[in-house]
């Protein structure tokens, strides 16, 4: 972008370019004479592209539906479809992170510890060892292993009765969302113990004629085999993987025609208690701590506290979250809301349901039906108007903001278009023909508008088989002409906005 164009000659050029050619075009002619101006009239609006336009342009089919706030006087510029509850996707995670926000606070942390049920002597824990999960959704395999090194230092050596493992801070819910395809990654299994976001890593490499086949829980340093995780190789074509629950196990099998010469991939833990006893009880044995095989109980055992840490503050957990938009973090950070805020937590809907109720108490909003706390599940709804109102509620009240990431504004060929005039933070969501894109748009001029757009062809995603759902065709250009309307429509606000 030229230096030194004034904030007039940019809102100018957007509306000559009605939305509909590459930025920059300052000089570029108009193509056709224009009527007289109205003394009065803003030369700006009169060759300014529709909404509708724009959404046409698009070629998304199904609806868009979007709000768009004006910070400073609290005024909806524009709505098209505003007040239609739509899939949020992933945006439901900015609500999810003022949700903790206003419950948990920005400095709250989550613990993990160590118990012993009775007393050591010489070394040995006279009763049963407790791995207590607290919650925490960033604990990877590092964080397990300064746990063992807290209690060599205490010279603990051993244990007379049972290695427990208990994650009943939350309630264990199989898999984030039962209609994705088993072997997602991002849909794993929740607990209040979780590990290395409930994934573990598979990894083959071609031997001969054979596969050598590894199942691990890695981190910078450490690289714990793990044996709750089973890998069988099948001759067949499809499907690629397939899972079972084998009671003690995650039982997996693998199409040989699909593995090439190798190669690696992380696959979801749905026994994540067991999960993260396994690997610490491995990681304890390489510091002198010799250790049962893990068993889970549903309830919290009494004991002293041998080791215990802590994670980074919430606020810092949330940013990663809204940079990352793990799944995992939304619903365990969201349902230790609900368990703060209510006093207990019993599954995700009815924690879901507990956040809907604080946005409509909390922030005014009206049509929010959420069913979990990431927005992987199609069946939630918000309204653009109502998602507008929390983003402008969120910010003035909790600071939100601050913890989203840029958002690059995109040019007609699709390009990401460096120091563009209009600066967005925003949080992005995308599940299959459905597109969201939530947060804060600041003008050249200072001035700050809030907006909400959902665009979603419900009936093409609802009409995916579950093989289909992983890369379904035509998802991914549906998605990029999704995200190109939302640059046009932001562009179209700040001429609104500015007017």
């Amino acid at each position: 972008m030229k230096q030194g164009i004034s904030r007039r000659a940019f809102l100018t050029s957007l509306a000559a370019a009605g939305a509909g050619a590459a930025l920059p075009a300052w000089a570029e002619a108009p193509t056709a004479s224009l009527r007289p101006v109205a003394r009065g009239e803003d030369i700006r609006l009169r060759t300014l592209k529709s909404a509708e336009e724009l959404i046409d342009a698009a070629r998304l089919d199904g609806t868009v539906g979007f709000a768009v706030i004006n910070l400073a006087t609290g005024a909806v510029i524009e709505q098209h479809a505003g007040a239609t509850g739509m899939p949020p996707a992933s945006v439901a995670k900015a609500l999810t992170a003022g949700y903790a926000l206003d419950t948990l606070g920005p400095e709250y942390r989550f613990p993990t510890e160590i118990l012993a049920t009775g007393p050591v002597r010489d070394g040995v824990v006279q009763g049963d060892l407790v791995l207590l999960g607290g919650g925490d959704p960033t604990l990877d395999t590092d964080g397990l292993a300064e746990l063992a090194a807290q209690l060599e230092e205490k010279a603990i050596t051993g244990v007379s009765g049972k290695f427990l493992v208990c994650g009943s801070a939350l309630p264990f819910t199989r898999t984030i969302d039962p209609g994705q395809p088993p072997h997602l990654g991002y849909s794993p299994a929740l607990s209040g113990l979780n590990l290395n976001y409930n994934r573990v890593h598979f990894e083959w490499k071609k031997a001969g004629g054979d596969y050598d086949v590894s199942m691990d829980a890695p981190s910078n340093t450490l690289r714990p085999a793990v044996r709750m995780a089973r890998m069988g190789i099948v001759a067949r074509s499809l499907p690629v993987y397939t899972y079972t629950d084998g009671g003690a196990r995650d039982e997996w099998t693998v199409a040989r025609g699909a593995l090439g010469n190798g190669g690696a991939r992380w696959l979801p833990v749905r026994k994540p208690e067991l999960y993260a006893g396994e690997v610490f009880q491995a990681l304890a044995g390489a510091r002198g701590l010799r250790l049962p095989a893990p068993e889970v109980v549903l309830a919290r055992p009494e004991g002293e506290s041998l080791a215990r840490r802590e994670s980074d503050v919430l606020r810092e957990i949330l940013r990663d979250m809204l940079k990352y938009s793990t799944n995992l973090t939304a619903e365990i950070v969201g349902q230790t809301a609900t368990r703060v805020r209510t006093g207990m937590v019993t599954s995700l809907e009815t924690s879901a349901a507990a956040m809907n109720a604080w946005a409509r108490e909390e922030l005014g909003l009206t049509n929010v039906a959420l069913v979990d706390h990431s927005g992987l599940s199609g069946l939630s709804r918000i309204a653009a108007v109502d998602m507008a109102t929390a983003m402008k509620e969120l910010r003035t009240r909790l600071e939100l903001k601050p913890l989203l990431k840029p958002f690059k504004m995109r040019d007609q060929q699709g390009r990401s278009v460096n120091d563009h005039p209009v600066q967005v933070q925003a949080k992005t969501g995308t599940l299959n023909f459905v597109s969201g894109l939530s947060g804060f748009a600041e003008l050249p001029d200072g001035s700050e508008l809030a907006f909400a757009i959902f665009c979603g062809d419900i009936p093409r995603r609802e009409a995916l088989s579950m093989a289909q759902r992983e890369r379904p065709e035509g998802a991914r250009s549906w998605n990029a002409r999704a995200k190109m309307l939302q640059s046009r429509l932001i562009e179209r606000w700040a001429v609104l906005a500015n007017a």
